[in-house]
């Protein structure tokens, strides 16, 4: 009989043979992890913590695809630690006590430190997040989380506090192509024991369309080796003449490239922002590409409407008057019309608006008002503006009371104090059609102040 660990090995190479490629190929040591200088480079934060051996509790943020699974096997590695891991999307409170007791007992009985790793810990609830913190403050285990998401946003400020939080980058294009280079040639975890003809557009390419996701990347490549090969020659490696690695065969392994946007976290936010700051930078091109960018996403075209209105308020104003009829205009047209065709109304309105010239005059000038009135005293309505018609106010009017009509004055414009006090807080720009308000501006305001009777 053999024994039960000749079993286990053979058990865990079946396992290794059908895992997908990019399981395979996962880095085994820190200096087969590509990518993250900025935190692994000699000298980095997270560098000289793990030669200290003293990881403490540490959240990993990143796109999808960048290591942070990875990285996270390896801290325990390099620290000598025992690596648990629990994903947020299955395990609930029960598997996140049973974690920590084992690891309490494990670490009372001598056993050495634990690496509790959670995958997706943003998606954890309030209670579950709690029930982590008594034993990351006392050390008991290092705590690694991984998330896509902003964790001041998403995870419990207490155990944000108690964290380390490193930002993953996406892989540059080199990067993934040095992954896909090494996948192609590794004959034990890799490709290498299929013949395979790489043209290195198609490795550009392929670097290129998956946005960084170096899993994405090797899928692609895994698909398009093995469903170019004969029938029944993927397990052993293949036979005849060697697969041609062309830019058409991996795009057609890609399929359609699927952007990276969460419509309900940061990509959404994010996006929004560059939209906004490239219409308001006066960039068409830049406010188109992340019009797209958002559309691909799924984004709600009301809320892309909802801002461009706010926009044409807020950052063009009266520098161009037309730009709010437009954004309104367009955001009727896209409610009556819907996707697919309103992209074209939505581009009108992005282009029309990144290309007016801007003011924030009017916006300004509303949150000064607004700020005077919270800090200051409450003006009261001059005598002249109150209403006439309500009763006991006949006894009211003084000398110098009168309310002069704008139309009976030459003009159109009377002098009259409409305020109490004297503030300006619309002060337009000297652009578009706000350089004529201005100048029609200063002459309003002389004459209502009686500087031109």
């Amino acid at each position: 009989m053999l024994p039960m660990n000749l079993f286990a090995a053979s058990e865990e190479e079946n396992l290794r043979r059908t895992a997908p490629l990019a399981e395979r190929m996962r880095p085994r040591t820190l200096a087969e992890y590509t990518g993250q200088q900025h935190l692994l480079g000699e000298g980095r934060l997270l560098r000289r913590l793990i030669a200290s051996g003293r990881l403490g509790s540490i959240i990993l943020v990143g796109p999808p695809g960048v290591g942070k699974t990875t990285l996270a096997r390896l801290l325990a590695r390099e620290t000598g630690a025992r690596f648990r891991q629990l994903s947020a999307v299955t395990s609930g409170v029960k598997d996140v006590r049973q974690a920590l007791d084992a690891s309490r007992e494990e670490a009372a009985a001598g056993g050495g430190p634990t690496l509790l790793f959670i995958d997706e810990v943003h998606r954890f609830n309030r209670t579950q997040q709690d029930a982590l913190l008594p034993d990351v403050e006392r050390g008991v285990v290092s705590l690694v989380g991984a998330t896509t998401a902003n964790p001041h946003a998403a995870v419990n400020a207490a155990l944000v506090s108690r964290s380390r939080v490193f930002q993953l980058q996406p892989l540059s294009v080199a990067e993934v192509a040095a992954i896909l280079h090494a996948a192609i040639a590794d004959k034990q975890r890799g490709l290498g024991r299929v013949a395979i003809d790489a043209e290195p557009d198609a490795i550009h390419h392929l670097a290129t369309v998956c946005d960084g996701d170096a899993r994405q990347a090797l899928g692609a490549l895994e698909v398009a080796v093995l469903s170019s090969l004969p029938s029944g020659a993927a397990g052993d490696g293949g036979a005849g003449a060697p697969v041609r690695l062309s830019r058409e065969l991996v795009a057609e392994a890609v399929q359609q490239k699927m952007a990276v946007y969460d419509a309900a976290g940061d990509e959404h936010y994010d996006c929004a922002s560059a939209l906004i700051k490239s219409v308001r930078g006066s960039d068409p091109d830049a406010g188109l590409y992340w019009l797209a960018r958002m559309l691909d996403g799924g984004e709600d075209v009301r809320f892309l409407c909802r801002r461009l209105v706010i926009l044409a308020s807020e950052d063009v104003g009266n520098a161009d008057p037309h730009a709010l009829p437009l954004a309104v205009a367009a955001m009727q047209a896209c409610e009556f019309v819907g996707l697919p065709e309103c992209q074209l109304t939505l581009a009108q309105a992005v282009t029309y608006l990144a290309c007016a010239p801007k003011s924030n005059a009017a916006a300004v000038a509303i949150g000064e008002a607004r700020r005077d009135l919270q800090a200051g005293r409450t003006l009261p309505v001059p005598r002249p503006l109150r209403d006439a018609h309500c009763g006991g106010r006949a006894d009211e009017s003084r000398a110098g009371d009168v309310y002069r009509s704008a139309h009976d004055a030459p003009g159109g414009v009377a002098q009259q104090d409409y305020l109490g006090v004297e503030r300006e807080y619309y002060r337009p720009v000297d652009r578009g059609f706000e350089r004529e308000l201005a100048t029609r501006l200063k002459a309003i305001r002389q004459r209502l102040r009686g500087g031109d009777r």
